[in-house]
């Protein structure tokens, strides 16, 4: 039997399920193919002991009624069956510091972010407002941030240096280090990084923050339903490993490890771009392209520890804390040192369903590079294709768990007497269930002295090939979603992404009055 389709998105993270839906909902015939166990790539949870963990997306932001997220949610018909949770109003964020024991919050609506931080920088008032003025001015500069509107980057604004911008804010060294205090959503590098990527990521959280109870993989169960409603067709454990073309060079079909084979007029590629330059083949791409792709620098990897708690034993705390080991920490944590490590954390709770006010579960995530996982880089390790590491693994793991209970000890005293079971993952986890490269979390560095360079299209020489997903563009929940609106405006026009959008901002306005 000839499998034929109109559209065939290789992996199943957020970009490849959303640009799924997007042209499924257009009446084309949509095939996902995911070579995992579990379809989302980031939006996959795991169970242990009953209790269900998040491996990327621990909270989400812009989701409230008329914000963009829930916008674009609301348009994939998902936003109602998404089972949310507010976080803190006051604090939905904490950056803690070295033995200070104030925890600096990150409040929810930009008037409340400015109110509650001006209790701990009083004279700092007028800054705040200037700060939280440009990240709604550099936000609103981004093609598809309001859903609908300008079609190019403003090239200054890419520019726009992080560090340069807060020193140019303020001389506090502690609100400093406060405002930057959540740079792990986009891996720490403050110092490079351009200002849009941090104005991007904090703004949603300030618009508004939330939890998604079960874990961010019902986002990708929610819109995997969907895609089988409009007829799409959605398979796991389905790894392409070879594009075929024609004489012409278009492709036409791919092949998976299974020995199948998809035929479709057009192709999305939702994996790794280096993944996908090697399936396409070096001959056939520009050399200039190749080498820039390849020069780029992924961002760190992470080692998160999972506790499973004693019943009724840690209260439980609707935020994360940013720790750091001291201020000036902030703006190189990435950079850490083995033997101190970790120097930095992000800590969140989950709320226990029988007692409420205590927490079932806690995550502590740190930086990890590659290279302390380096050893065991030829091994393989998933559900669907399962390898044990070895015993020098195990032990690599249990000495770095051990190493971050007595970090969160300093927080949490007597932690270890509550915890019932501790889980771990490193890089290596996230690079084979994930599929990025060296298990990074976010893709590739991004510099404001050269912003253009880790920018790609999502249009590729191919003719019939394009891209979507963090290693392409913006990285985590909205920048993965406008990332894929972005494609599909490719494939059908902007045009018709345009009016599709406005339609339903005109529905909804309609049902509002």
């Amino acid at each position: 039997m000839k499998r034929k389709f109109d559209i065939l998105v290789i992996g199943s993270g957020l970009g490849g399920l959303v640009s799924a839906l997007i042209l499924a909902k257009e009446g084309l015939k949509v095939c996902v193919l995911e070579k995992n166990n579990q379809y989302g790539g980031n939006l996959q949870t795991f169970s242990r002991d009953k209790l269900i963990f998040d491996t990327g997306v621990h909270y989400l932001g812009g989701l409230s009624k008329g914000q963009n997220l829930h916008q674009y949610f609301s348009y994939l018909e998902i936003i109602d069956d998404l089972e949310l949770k507010k976080m803190d109003e006051d604090g939905y964020d904490k950056i803690t510091f070295g033995d200070d024991e104030t925890e600096y919050p990150h409040a929810q609506g930009y008037e409340n972010f400015v109110e509650q931080l001006s209790k701990y920088f009083p004279e700092e008032r007028e800054n705040l407002e200037d700060y939280c003025e440009e990240i709604q001015r550099v936000c609103s500069q981004f093609p598809r941030y309001n859903l609908v509107g300008k079609d190019n980057y403003n090239e200054e604004i890419l520019h726009l240096n992080t560090k340069r911008f807060i020193e140019s804010l303020t001389s506090d060294k502690k609100l400093q280090s406060v405002l930057l205090g959540s740079n792990f959503l986009y891996a720490g590098d403050s110092e490079n990084v351009p200002f849009y990527v941090h104005a991007l990521t904090v703004n949603s959280y300030i618009q508004s923050a939330y939890k998604c109870v079960k874990g961010g993989s019902q986002i990708s169960k929610l819109l995997i339903k969907k895609l089988r409603e409009y007829g799409a067709e959605v398979y796991k454990r389905t790894e392409v490993s070879e594009f075929s073309f024609n004489e012409n060079q278009k492709l036409t079909s791919v092949k998976t490890k299974n020995g199948d084979e998809y035929w479709a007029d057009k192709f999305i590629s939702n994996i790794e771009i280096r993944s996908t330059v090697k399936l396409i083949g070096e001959e056939r791409l520009k050399k200039s392209f190749l080498n820039r792709v390849l020069s780029w620098e992924p961002v760190p990897s992470c080692f998160s520890v999972y506790l499973v708690l004693k019943p009724q034993t840690i209260p439980n705390f609707n935020y994360n804390i940013y720790h750091f080991s001291s201020e000036e920490m902030v703006w190189k944590a990435y950079c850490y040192n083995k033997n101190t490590w970790p120097e930095t954390y992000m800590l969140s709770s989950t709320q226990s369903k029988q007692y409420p006010e205590f927490a079932e579960s806690l995550t502590a995530i740190s930086y990890m590079n590659f290279d302390e996982v380096k050893e065991w880089e030829e091994t393989f390790n998933t559900v669907a294709d399962e390898y044990k590491r070895g015993e020098l693994y195990e032990e690599f793991k249990a000495e770095k768990s051990e190493k971050m209970i007595d970090a969160l000890e300093k927080k949490i005293p007597n932690l270890r007497e509550s915890i019932k079971a501790v889980y771990t993952s490193s890089p290596l986890s996230y690079r084979d269930y994930i599929g990025s490269f060296e298990g990074n979390m976010y893709g590739y560095l991004k510099s404001s002295e050269n912003p253009l360079k880790t920018m790609v299209s999502p249009r590729t020489k191919i003719d019939n090939l394009f891209l979507t997903g963090q290693s392409v563009n913006m990285h985590g929940i909205l920048g993965c979603t406008i990332g894929a609106f972005n494609t599909c405006s490719e494939i059908l026009g902007k045009e018709v992404i345009d009016d599709r959008l406005i339609q339903m901002i005109n529905k909804n306005t309609g049902e509002k009055k």
